[in-house]
């Protein structure tokens, strides 16, 4: 990055003196962070220190590193900025990595702020404490970027370059390190004016080359994915898919991009089968708004792919891998999906008619197809009648999340949270009080199921400890119930997914959160009505049946099931 692009701060002293930690964390203010995740580990206590004696900023300190990330992801996508945790070096960013490699995967600004050891013994393998050698090679598949800061007068730079990197291309989680001396060495330092988010639209021949694509296409459709909430161009897709008469089909991911009541919505219930899938295989040309549209989303032989993204590799991925005939517009999706619209309004719109009554068609047909499962069905439908609208959800790797990413009813940006294709079991609860510091004056409801929800549950602590008034629905059935049905219906049997559980109502009460038990699954709706207006941290222990017992969610089983031939490299 060009340091030029940094303004720096101009007050009432230019140049004042404080130590490494101070440094960073009066950058993180400047930067607009007002909250860390993060715990107050050995080599972390100048940074701790310096937040300590800072009135603009707070540390909420869970009660393991994992959720750490985890809860800076939840406040990212909530709130839509940055969300930034804090471990020790070592373990302690190993522990937290799960929740860097979701936000990787969703394309979350998470910043992690990490230890270092000693300065003269980086690299040395002498076994100090908490150290790994090459910490930043080992954490960089599931970071955009690292940096470490050796020295105090680096840390201006360095965090407008981390914070320049946050901001600006493809969204993905960042990580910057630094040794403990440099956290507490004081010197004159000079600090800088945030970083800017610089966008770019796309090119005018490429737009002009899109435009002309959707004009002449006869069934084109929209797909649009998280890219469109990450630039937070949800008006400019409603604007495009109103000028064009083009329906639009969104990733799990992006649910509530477009709101599910919208006439032009087909929702996203994109799989293997069914009525969305066929009208993908017949289209003639898809629009793929900020999404990979990668492995199980191919179009049909013939189809022309228009993909708008801001990151270049990710077309080259696309074209690579996947699809055969890909025009790529690389930009910014708020410039460039309003300067797309603009040139096809200029050239004279497209012919096609609106697709309501198509969408009205399919939406039928989804609602009353083979999609449908019980009693995942009704269940998700007492849960969305027990939530207002913009009630902010989590959900977990469990039968009911599956099935939520087709069937459940969004109607806001930024309110259905999932891990995306990292699929973390046991990342929903952490994740939700994140969202929930974020929007304090929201619900938010985290669903799981018992095995995942006791991956992270002594963060119901943390919730009583700070106020966050999440409510936790765990659907139990006392094992792993999704690979016991798997293991029962596609192996020998089932193996080792047995659990012994507390009783969640006794053990949320321990804790000072609110206990619930609802012993009819297709009820528990009342139960989350309940929770949210109680206004403290809530529980809710669901009685599940049997799930080696219940339907897959419109998913067959894995194709590494049984051997192939095309899975060989």
């Amino acid at each position: 990055m060009c340091i030029n692009l940094i303004s720096k701060f101009i007050g009432d002293s230019i140049m004042s003196k404080m130590s490494g930690g101070e440094a960073l964390v009066n950058s993180l203010v400047r930067e607009g962070v007002e909250v860390i995740f993060g715990l107050p580990g050995v080599q972390m206590y100048g940074v701790v220190s310096a937040i300590k004696e800072n009135p603009a900023i707070k540390m909420i300190v869970p009660r393991h590193e994992q959720a750490t990330t985890y809860m800076a992801d939840g406040y990212a996508r909530a709130s839509r900025g940055i969300g930034v945790a804090m471990v020790v070096p070592g373990p302690g960013l190993y522990n937290a990595a799960a929740g860097l490699s979701t936000a990787y995967s969703v394309s979350s600004q998470v910043l992690m702020i990490a230890g270092q050891i000693p300065r003269a013994t980086i690299g040395k393998n002498l076994g100090g404490l908490h150290e790994v050698n090459d910490q930043l090679e080992t954490i960089k598949p599931v970071t955009k970027f690292q940096k470490r800061i050796m020295n105090l007068k680096d840390i201006p730079d360095s965090m407008a370059e981390v914070f320049s990197e946050l901001r600006n291309g493809h969204p993905r989680p960042v990580e910057v390190e630094m040794p403990p001396e440099t956290m507490v060495e004081k010197d004159e330092v000079e600090l800088y004016e945030p970083a800017p988010q610089l966008r770019v639209a796309a090119s005018d021949e490429s737009i002009e080359t899109a435009a002309k694509l959707i004009i002449d296409a006869k069934n084109p459709i929209i797909y649009a994915g998280t890219g469109v909430v990450r630039s937070q161009a949800e008006e400019e897709l409603i604007q495009l898919t109103e000028a064009t008469n083009i329906p639009v089909i969104n990733s799990a991911g992006s649910k509530g991009v477009i709101s599910d009541d919208h006439k032009h919505s087909l929702g996203s219930s994109l799989s293997g089968k069914g009525p969305i899938k066929d009208l993908v295989e017949s289209s003639d040309l898809i629009i793929v708004l900020g999404s990979r549209f990668a492995l199980r989303n191919p179009a049909g032989d013939g189809c022309q792919i228009i993909h708008l993204d801001i990151d270049p590799e990710e077309t080259k991925i696309l074209e690579g891998r996947i699809q055969k005939s890909v025009t790529s517009v690389n930009g910014d999706a708020k410039l460039s999906i309003k300067k797309l619209t603009d040139k096809i309004k200029s050239m004279g719109g497209t012919s096609l008619n609106s697709p309501g009554e198509i969408v009205a068609k399919i939406r039928e047909q989804i609602t009353s197809g083979d999609q449908i499962t019980e009693p995942q069905n009704s269940i998700l439908d007492s849960l969305r009648a027990g939530m207002p609208k913009e009630t902010i959800t989590v959900w977990d790797m469990t039968q009911m999340g599956y099935y939520s990413r087709a069937f459940w009813k969004t109607y806001y940006t930024s309110t259905y949270i999932d891990s995306g294709y990292s699929g973390n079991l046991g990342y929903a609860y952490p994740t939700a009080l994140g969202a929930k510091v974020a929007k304090p004056d929201t619900p938010v409801v985290s669903i799981s199921g018992d095995g995942g929800f006791m991956y992270n549950v002594q963060e119901l602590s943390t919730a009583v400890k700070y106020g966050i008034n999440t409510v936790a629905v765990v659907f139990n059935d006392n094992h792993y119930g999704n690979v016991r049905r798997d293991l029962e219906e596609d192996w020998t049997g089932d193996y080792g997914t047995e659990f012994v559980n507390p009783n969640f109502v006794q053990m949320a009460e321990s804790f000072g959160a609110l206990g619930i038990k609802v012993t009819d699954p297709n009820k528990v709706g009342d139960a989350i009505a309940e929770a949210i207006a109680a206004e403290r941290p809530a529980l809710i222990d669901v009685d599940m049946i049997d799930t080696a017992k219940l339907p897959r969610p419109f998913v067959g089983k894995a194709a590494w099931a049984i051997p192939h031939e095309d899975l060989l490299p």
